[in-house]
């Protein structure tokens, strides 16, 4: 007597159904988490970028030129271009004196910041301004800088009177910008305008703000410092 084997196909089809089912999740559940490490890692390895906030005029805010062309704007070309993680904030504004950065000072100070060039001075020259008071706004904003944070790296940029203003004021405004970074110890820039100021082939036409060739020579000034703090 012979016996056939009977085979329940439903029961079988469903037991692979479920063993297929199980066998996917187990799959996915491995890319997702080995996706979920990569991510990780790719973000480990992005560092995040320190800031750089120069703080000036219209010297720093670029007048008369063309996005990109400041000077400002040729450090950050730079900075990339070094792979370095830094991001340069502009917070220039024409027209401004010590005076007007002094009033603007907290709000600047309200973002990151690691280092800080401080770039002001020239409008109280042209208007003749008080030295003294100068010099006391100037380092009010020092002070409003170290008190966010006494690690910020502060970098002052020189400046020079015109020649109209007398041999005694000239002399005395180029001083403070020296006692300055001596009595905080701050980094100097000698002379931002250095191998510009008075050269029309580097000028804009109302020969005091540095064209796109003079804001060249304005970066290496600034770099020659600014190297050094990065």
């Amino acid at each position: 007597m012979r016996y056939s084997t009977l085979i329940n196909f439903p029961l079988v089809f469903g037991c692979l159904l479920v063993l297929g089912i199980l066998l996917s999740c187990q799959t996915n559940t491995q890319k997702s988490s080995n996706t979920s490490t990569e991510s990780m890692e790719l973000t480990a390895a992005v560092p995040e970028k320190k800031v750089i906030v120069f703080f000036g005029n219209s010297l720093t805010a670029g007048y008369g030129l063309e996005d990109g062309e400041s000077f400002p704007d040729l450090i950050q070309k730079r900075l990339d271009s070094l792979s370095l993680p830094y991001q340069v904030v502009n917070a220039g504004i024409s027209g401004e004196t010590t005076a007007g950065g002094l009033s603007r000072i907290n709000w600047t100070l309200s973002q990151p910041v690691d280092i800080f060039i401080l770039e002001l001075g020239a409008n109280d020259a042209l208007r003749g301004f008080d030295l003294n008071a100068t010099t006391s706004n100037l380092q009010g904003i020092i002070d409003q800088v170290r008190a966010k944070d006494k690690n910020i790296d502060i970098v002052i940029a020189g400046m020079k009177a015109p020649p109209n203003m007398g041999e005694k004021y000239i002399k005395e405004f180029d001083q403070i910008y020296i006692k300055l970074s001596l009595k905080n110890e701050l980094r100097l820039i000698p002379f931002l305008l250095e191998g510009v100021a008075g050269n029309p082939e580097l000028n804009l036409t109302d020969g005091m703000h540095p064209n796109p060739e003079g804001q060249k020579i304005v970066v290496e000034n600034v770099w020659m410092i600014l190297k050094d703090a990065l």
